[in-house]
């Protein structure tokens, strides 16, 4: 990979309220899935991927406002791949995969992993998008920036063999779901 990465930036500082309105105890966070907490599985992944990785976990209003703290904090990045805590099965290959993806497409303005043809994390935003980044705020996170991109048609969709890109964790369900991917089919 080229010398100029993009950095991946973790999202941990949402409240995690579906997880409790499900009957979650404490944090999706630190909730066990296979005994090692959700976050925990995801700083692996990005530890293991090689990229340059920054973890947003001060406490913000809302998803956009963590996304463009998180933006400040790595300003002189060459692009950030986002990633919500809460996609604790995504693999440290999809990270380098993606972010191989935004280095090899100069015009793009964003890559979006997919599996079996849905959306999936960590989305990645050229450093064109900085400004756009840092004006973020609010609960809908990235979501204007990538619209625009796709727009502009200026966005790379990356078919991905991961379905760690699709599984988060946002309810004691998905919590149990998770577990039963990582345990792999029956028999």
């Amino acid at each position: 990979m080229s010398l100029l990465l993009p950095t991946l930036i973790v999202l941990a500082s949402g409240r995690g309220e579906r997880f409790a309105a499900s009957g979650g105890q404490g944090s999706k966070l630190a909730a066990p899935l296979a005994g090692v907490p959700v976050l925990e599985r995801t700083l692996a992944a990005a530890r293991a991927s090689g990229l340059p990785w920054h973890v947003e976990d001060a406490g913000h209003p809302g998803m956009g406002d963590s996304i463009a703290a998180a933006v400040r904090a790595t300003q002189h990045a060459h692009g950030w791949l986002i990633l919500p805590g809460d996609l604790p099965l995504v693999q440290p290959g999809t990270l380098r995969d993606v972010a191989t993806a935004l280095i090899s497409h100069p015009a793009a303005d964003a890559v979006v992993p997919t599996f079996d043809g849905e959306r999936g994390h960590p989305v990645a935003f050229s450093a064109r998008a900085r400004d756009a980044l840092l004006a973020l705020a609010g609960p809908t996170g990235a979501a204007s920036v990538l619209q625009q991109a796709m727009k502009d048609g200026r966005c790379v969709m990356l078919a991905v063999s991961d379905a760690g890109v699709r599984i988060d964790v946002d309810t004691v369900a998905d919590l149990w779901a998770a577990e039963r991917h990582l345990a792999g089919p029956p028999g």
